[in-house]
């Protein structure tokens, strides 16, 4: 009568064993997938579709109308310089920081890395306040930019600025784990077998962290093109002047132009779309880099 129930109950174990960890009945696996589901299509995917539906719904010659507006090209164009300063000041920037902290070790490294992460613990509006209290005009160096016809605040410098401020991490918070994980025993063969530093960095490190990288600048460049808070603070909504995009939506929304407001709205929609697919394009020749140097 033992023999038999320890025979039941080695079966029960057998069959235990033999069902994997995360494995789940059909229903709980369904209910979770519409769950998901749901949740993107309610949050997600329905108001990206009502952006493009409010902007088409006076017909296609009002959308482009509202694109065309000496405003709207003024903030497009604001934009476009804000984020062609920012991004490569902060891919050359970040990229250096992140060589730096993972490549060597010096008193100090930990006290840096927290630095790079002090934009994504401050807020942007609080960003844009600190070069308000800075160069604004009653700021600390407000009265000598005003002697010497500096303008920083209200201008196209506060707004560049600000946003270096809230872009810097993400080229070298993207770029440090990288690195880490990579080590430095083939810079150190290179330095070893007569390269210099430049060199180094140029034929050894830059190929292998060059997706890593490529990956910063494009989360980088859809933060420039897309913030508000700090650029609201900085830019004075001056119209056709110091009007970004994000600024420009809220200032036809408030005034109740909504086709405007949704048409220019309907272009960083489009941005984002681009960044999403070159970022997803970029994940997939990373993963394909990596399996064909894995050895089989």
């Amino acid at each position: 009568m033992a023999a038999g129930t320890f025979h039941r109950s080695g079966d029960s174990a057998a069959r235990f064993e033999g069902r994997a960890a995360t494995q789940e009945s059909p229903w709980v696996k369904w209910t979770l997938i519409a769950i998901a589901v749901a949740f993107f299509a309610l949050f997600l995917l329905m108001p990206l579709i009502a952006v493009f539906v409010e902007a088409l719904r006076k017909g296609w010659e009002t959308y482009v109308a509202a694109i065309v507006l000496p405003d709207t090209l003024a903030a497009i164009k604001l934009t476009l310089i804000a984020a062609g300063i920012s991004v490569p000041l902060n891919l050359v920037c970040g990229t250096a920081a992140a060589w730096c902290i993972a490549k060597f070790e010096f008193r100090g490294k930990h006290f840096l890395t927290t630095l790079i992460d002090l934009p994504f613990s401050v807020s942007p509006v609080i960003a844009g306040l600190i070069y308000v209290l800075m160069f604004g005009a009653h700021g600390w160096f407000g009265p000598w930019l005003y002697e010497h016809d500096i303008k920083i605040i209200f201008a196209v410098p506060g707004i560049v600025l600000a946003t270096v401020f809230v872009t810097f991490p993400f080229v070298a918070r993207e770029l440090i784990p990288l690195m880490e994980a990579q080590g430095k025993e083939e810079e150190e063969a290179a330095v070893v077998l007569g390269a210099n530093g430049w060199r180094t960095f140029w034929h050894v490190t830059l190929p292998n962290i060059r997706w890593g990288l490529i990956y910063g600048v494009i989360l980088c460049n859809a933060r420039a093109m897309g913030e508000f808070g700090a650029v609201s603070v900085v830019s004075g909504h001056i119209r056709g002047e110091t009007n970004t995009m994000p600024l420009h939506v809220e200032i036809l929304y408030n005034e109740y132009q909504f086709a405007g407001a949704f048409a220019v709205a309907s272009l960083l929609a489009m941005l984002a779309l681009v960044t999403l697919g070159i970022k997803t394009w970029v994940e997939y020749r990373a993963a394909r880099t990596i399996e064909e140097s894995s050895p089989s």
